[in-house]
């Protein structure tokens, strides 16, 4: 009798097991680490685990076969799961299938290398994106000029750019901090490169590098930018033949009729814009609204569009949240002049009412590009020499959620060759 009953829990935690097939991340309230959980599903795709993106599923949950693994691990990063059976599994698929349901599946097979641009010597603020993908627990590599120089891009499937200034002004940084040990270092370490590769000034480095970048994409890379990399990296393309840095930056005068020489033909997002010529001035262009608009700290907002995911998958992707209002955050670049936006760039968050633009996408060539204004989603006006952000306080943070969806986004693609 004893043994009849060992067999028969036996045979109960048997069928419990056939049954529970599935692992289901959920994405919307429900989950209690969202950033943390974006980690998990790096991991388990970097063991060859396939991954379903189950969009505008409880907002854009994840669903894996079961894993013993993928669970404990769960557990250990404290994010939650469900276990489903098998049936629950095929209901869910079903249900997203439907053609009048906003919804479907993205099959994730493989984790994308991950490249930071992101300078050698130690400066006054911290990145969002590293911040994100350390606390997610999601690896990555740090490159600069030099190994972009030397044609390590091609190792890499998305690249991030730090808070980075590519018209070669050392972030404009000039007037009040010129004195400081950290601007003399950057200044240094830039001068030196564009020397030691044969620049005469750091402008022309820079836009080198900008241009090596925009053929990374155009070949099938992801590039995904924030705060002043966002702006300044399409002004150096589009300054390509005239220098509209200040004596104090490259030793020469600017061009006073710099802005009838830019071509627009060269940048990514960004067109008919006018250089702010103030050498002296914290700010680039009028790209930028950071000294322009009228929005009031409290009242600082933007909505995330909805897309169709079955017709319009990159952009359903790249918005995927809990939340669909998400709380605004400046920059040296808040949020960019939708009149300055070119035709084919989407806009994928808004603050309407202000007219402009917080996060947008295109494509170019074979690759895309995302450009996200602002410097920290939670820290509203992040200062030179504020501390980090301690994401363990923002475990669920819709701000940071953007970011690491445009990590995941190349997994749920089919890789492209980049030379």
């Amino acid at each position: 009798m004893k043994r009849i009953s060992s067999l028969l829990f036996l045979l109960i935690i048997f069928a419990a097991k056939v049954q529970a097939a599935f692992l289901l991340i959920p994405m919307d309230d429900q989950q209690k680490n969202h950033l943390k959980a974006y980690g998990i599903v790096y991991w388990a795709l970097q063991k060859d685990i396939e991954v379903k993106w189950l969009l505008n599923y409880r907002g854009g949950s994840f669903l894996l076969q079961s894993d013993e693994n993928v669970h404990d691990e769960c557990l250990i990063r404290g994010v939650s799961v469900e276990t489903i059976p098998d049936a629950k599994a095929s209901s869910i698929l079903q249900y997203i299938a439907r053609e009048d349901v906003n919804m479907d599946a993205v099959a994730m097979q493989k984790a994308p290398k991950i490249a930071v641009y992101s300078p050698p010597n130690k400066q006054p603020w911290d990145d969002a994106v590293t911040l994100v993908l350390t606390y997610a627990e999601i690896p990555y590599d740090v490159i600069y000029d030099q190994g972009i120089l030397d044609g390590k891009l091609k190792n890499y499937d998305w690249l991030h750019l730090h808070h980075e200034d590519f018209t070669g002004q050392f972030g404009k940084f000039f007037r009040n901090y010129q004195h400081m040990p950290w601007y003399q270092e950057e200044v240094r370490i830039n001068r030196q490169l564009a020397q030691k590769n044969g620049f005469q000034k750091v402008s022309q480095l820079k836009l080198k590098v900008a241009e090596i970048i925009k053929n990374f994409v155009k070949n099938g890379g992801f590039l995904f930018a924030m705060c002043a990399a966002t702006d300044t990296y399409d002004i150096a393309l589009a300054a390509d033949h005239t220098d509209i840095c200040g004596p104090m930056y490259d030793g020469d005068p600017e061009d006073p009729d710099m802005d009838s020489k830019l071509d627009f033909a060269n940048t990514l997002a960004f067109q008919n814009f006018h250089i702010v010529k103030d050498p002296y001035a914290y700010e680039f262009s009028d790209i930028d609204v950071t000294e322009t608009r009228k929005v009031k700290p409290e009242e600082d907002y933007f909505t995330l569009f909805d897309f169709s995911a079955k017709w319009d998958p990159v952009p359903t992707m790249l918005t995927q949240d809990h939340v669909r209002i998400i709380k605004g955050f400046m920059g040296q670049t808040t949020a960019f002049d939708e009149d300055k936006l070119k035709a084919n760039v989407l806009i994928m968050g808004e603050n309407k009412s202000a007219h402009e633009a917080r996060y947008i996408h295109g494509d170019f060539g074979k690759g895309f590009f995302s450009f996200y204004g602002g410097h920290d989603p939670e820290d509203y006006r992040h200062l030179v020499g504020d501390p980090p952000t301690d994401l363990s306080l923002h475990p669920n943070s819709p701000g940071y959620r953007l970011i690491l969806n445009n990590v995941l986004f190349p997994a749920a693609r089919k890789k492209k060759h980049k030379t």
